[in-house]
């Protein structure tokens, strides 16, 4: 397996740099300066502790691989992507769930990263621990920054246990009716005229819940519903297929989001930030999270 010493030997300190996972969403926040070296980030699970609920591991290893591991223990870290993204992409995207209402959001699964910073030099933002809290909280601040500020080579995740069971349904039915059928919805997506609801926890509750629900008209579907990639903008105008969490506000749709409007205060705020990480620009050049 790679070590941090060779991650930070890659980086090093003068050109370019971006870290490259499954590239599953590599055009994200724009593309990146022509001349800009690639690098790969360690892989593998480094050290799983299934009693303290935490797991360490290699940015560049594959989620698909992190989830197969925690299977076999009834676990799973609160991340979400495609069948080839890694680790350190899905968190530098802050790829959450459609299961955020239940499980959390990405921002919540990172609890330490050792990272190379722009000057070449490794540092450790976080701690290992869940009760670790002291001081400023760099992790969170690193999900969802693409790469921009410091680029992650190894990671210790929370996790979670994994439900026994889940169901999807699919009907005609008010909100306000599944929350008073259901103690915890792990997700409610609505499309033009359907809600699509996925229930889980122990066999018995969701066999409850579920009845629950039949009666007031919803139906178990065979297979999942097909979920499009989650974007920040609104429900298209034109679009039948575009989904809306009703609990959480993400909106899931094939359609192109178009430029995004952003303050003036955000955009300010987000270049203080960059230029006190990464003064030369060279981490991730091109890319704004914003």
């Amino acid at each position: 397996m790679k070590t941090m010493d060779d991650f930070a030997e890659e980086v090093g300190d003068t050109s370019f740099v971006s870290v490259r996972g499954g590239g599953t969403r590599w055009d994200l926040g724009g593309s990146l300066m022509q001349g800009t070296s690639e690098v790969v980030a360690p892989k593998g699970v480094i050290n799983f502790k299934p009693e303290e609920m935490i797991v360490q591991v290699g940015a560049g290893t594959k989620l698909n691989t992190l989830q197969n591991e925690l299977n076999d223990l009834k676990q799973e870290v609160a991340l979400a992507g495609f069948s080839d993204s890694t680790v350190g992409g899905s968190l530098a995207v802050g790829s959450s769930s459609h299961r955020r209402a239940r499980i959390g959001a990405a921002s919540d699964v990172l609890l330490q990263a050792e990272c190379v910073g722009a000057d070449g030099q490794q540092f450790v933002a976080g701690g290992p621990t869940v009760k670790n809290v002291t001081g400023y909280d760099l992790c969170r601040l690193l999900v969802s920054s693409l790469g921009t500020l410091a680029l992650m080579g190894v990671v210790t995740l929370r996790t979670r246990p994994k439900p026994e069971v889940g169901v999807w349904l699919k009907g005609e039915i008010l909100f306000e009716e599944i929350l008073r059928c259901c103690y915890r919805p792990a997700s409610v997506l609505k499309d033009a005229s359907r809600i699509f609801l996925l229930i889980e926890g122990y066999e018995k509750d969701v066999e409850k819940e579920c009845a629950s629900l039949e009666k007031l008209g919803m139906s178990v579907m065979e297979t999942a519903p097909i979920i499009p990639p989650m974007i920040k903008g609104r429900l298209g105008e034109n679009s039948n297929d575009d989904l809306l969490d009703l609990q959480t506000g993400a909106v899931y749709s094939n359609t192109s989001q178009g430029e995004i409007e952003v303050s003036e205060g955000v955009k300010l705020l987000s270049e203080r930030i960059k230029n006190n990480f990464d003064p030369t620009g060279r981490l991730n050049p091109g890319r704004r999270p914003y």
